[in-house]
């Protein structure tokens, strides 16, 4: 039940925020930067809550196992909009740095995210079974983590060139939004603990939806003074 309340609680929140936030920026921003930012942060409350919510039924019901199928499925959708997440992150980046050129690094991140999808979609991840392959959990998340370096990389180059104060700590939250995901998928089946660190991933991409709200914030302030 503490387990139950807790997570609950904290879905909430996180969930509350990202939506909110994410709903704002999309309707009420102007610049079409905000928008993106508002685009990446609605997509991130909108699934994740397909695996929160089926996820906090369970531990007040029957229990996560006897709920597999429901968390598999929302699971795979989190997946899967968490891919999208990062592909409008860099043309986030793209359009704050005005990067006119560099279309091979623009097809290589499609192509690993139209790889990472479609590892997700094989059958063999046995989405609807409790204890998923290991195999296939590491396999679909290779594409994803090489996504998050290249953001790492790109971010921390222009942000450092630009002077950028909105979205200097970019890398950094990306950094460790991978930095606590990984392990879990390493090792959340042999030790269950290590699930935990989901929260600090969760917590990294709240900071990530906040850096949006800065510039959404910056935009309004810039039109109200203009």
């Amino acid at each position: 039940m503490p387990q139950a309340i807790a997570e609950t609680v904290f879905d909430v929140l996180y969930l509350g925020f990202a939506l909110t936030a994410g709903l704002t920026m999309l309707i009420k921003g102007k610049d079409p930067l905000v928008k993106k930012a508002g685009l990446m942060a609605t997509l991130l409350g909108a699934g994740d809550s397909f695996h929160l919510v089926p996820r906090s039924y369970a531990l007040w019901t029957a229990g996560l196992e006897a709920n597999a199928a429901a968390l598999g499925v929302g699971k795979l959708i989190t997946s899967i909009t968490m891919t999208i997440f990062y592909l409008i992150l860099y043309y986030v980046w793209r359009e704050r740095y005005q990067i006119k050129e560099r279309k091979s690094l623009t097809a290589v991140m499609w192509t690993l995210s139209v790889l990472r999808i479609a590892l997700c979609l094989l059958p063999q991840n046995q989405w609807l079974t409790y204890h998923q392959p290991l195999f296939f959990g590491v396999l679909r998340n290779i594409p994803f983590a090489m996504m998050g370096v290249i953001i790492i990389v790109i971010f921390a180059q222009e942000t450092k060139r630009a002077g950028d104060s909105v979205f200097r700590f970019m890398p950094l939250a990306v950094g460790l939004s991978f930095g606590f995901y990984l392990p879990v998928v390493l090792f959340s089946g042999i030790l269950p603990i290590i699930g935990m660190l989901m929260i600090p991933k969760t917590m990294a991409y709240v900071w990530i939806v906040w850096m949006g709200w800065q510039l959404y914030r910056q935009s309004r302030e810039s039109v109200i003074n203009g």
